[in-house]
């Protein structure tokens, strides 16, 4: 996935509701790209330390406009598997595959994936 909206869509085929229920919680996770506008911009929120700091800022869970309680930790891991190949790294593989010069497979696919990133 390359930008926010197409996360919130995602999650709207997931939970239900509409993509405004979900925008913020997405620009949250890319809003690293505009300190860093690299794909590595990732390794400061997309990953599972990040995941459960989204759900201190924004909350356990959340109504969307169906009227249904969705939990803010499974929008988040939503995200970070679309961004990451299905996996969901840890801060501490981010680092470990950056400094690595074999990168791991997720974040390889990652980075073929997602060029416009």
């Amino acid at each position: 996935m390359a930008h926010p909206w197409q996360h919130s869509i995602s999650s709207v085929n997931k939970f239900g509701g509409k993509p405004e229920d979900y925008i913020h919680i997405h620009q949250w996770f890319d809003e690293t790209k505009g300190w860093y506008a690299h794909i590595y911009h990732r390794m400061f929120r997309h990953h599972s330390e990040g995941i459960f700091e989204c759900e201190r800022l924004f909350g356990m869970s959340f109504e969307n406009s169906d009227g249904k309680i969705v939990y803010t930790r499974y929008i988040g891991e939503q995200h970070v598997r679309e961004d990451c190949n299905n996996h969901v790294p840890t801060a501490k593989e981010w680092i470990e595959g950056i400094l690595s010069e074999k990168k791991p497979l997720w974040m390889m696919k990652t980075m073929k994936l997602n060029i416009e990133d």
